[in-house]
């Protein structure tokens, strides 16, 4: 059940609450900018729909920390801080009704503001925990992992003539490059992969995957095991 569909006399008292965490940058010149969005806000509808107890959706946190894509048109970020702070109110407010939050983050530049969010909620007693939208063997940024996942989520918003293959070194090449100057430092058109070969079918694999991760964690809460 998505949050903002609902009345208040209908929103479940103690049920465990989804919020995807996204961002709005550059994706090459062949994704849209809301892609991080599109995708948190997607596999964690999926895993709400899979949950076999109360799940509630909330709407998706649009804005994230990019600031390593800002040499690129259309990105606009909030920055590590500001995110960490929208993120510990946003749980301390949901925690008032749901009887526990999880962030579903769907941009790794988010990760240091995800992470610092839920050691201080989880200080301060708050049943909180994190899940990214990761599966091994994704590439970076816009490469052939995010394409499949639009071709299958949004596939008119896939400009596929205009796709081509960007940066193409390991994780542990490029970021060094990419923390000390940016994505454009290592990538002229904002790509860190490849996206040929990418298709709907494997994206609705990767999103299976995906959501699987997310009722990973949902599990203890079914089954009284501890966290």
């Amino acid at each position: 059940m998505r949050l903002a569909e609902l009345t208040w006399p209908e929103v479940p008292r103690g049920a465990t609450v989804l919020v995807p965490v996204g961002a709005l940058e550059q994706h090459g010149p062949h994704l849209p900018l809301d892609t991080d969005a599109v995708v948190a806000e997607a596999v964690a509808a999926r895993a709400a729909a899979l949950a076999p107890h109360d799940v509630v959706l909330a709407p998706v946190v649009a804005f994230g920390a990019s600031g390593e894509h800002q040499s690129f048109a259309g990105t606009t970020s909030i920055g590590t801080e500001a995110l960490r702070v929208v993120l510990v109110e946003l749980v301390r407010s949901l925690r008032t009704w749901a009887g526990r939050v999880v962030l579903v983050n769907g941009h790794g530049g988010n990760l240091d503001a995800v992470r610092a969010a839920v050691a201080q909620l989880v200080a301060e007693q708050h049943d909180v925990a994190w899940v990214p939208c990761a599966v091994a063997g994704a590439d970076l940024h816009a490469g052939r992992t995010e394409t499949s996942l639009l071709l299958h989520l949004a596939p008119a918003s896939v400009r596929l003539d205009r796709a081509e293959p960007g940066a193409l070194g390991s994780a542990a090449e490029l970021l060094p490059r990419l923390r000390a100057g940016g994505t454009a430092a290592v990538s002229a058109n904002g790509v860190l992969g490849d996206p040929t070969g990418a298709s709907a079918a494997e994206g609705a694999q990767l999103l299976d995957a995906m959501a699987a991760r997310v009722l990973a964690v949902l599990a203890p809460v079914e089954t009284g095991a501890a966290r």
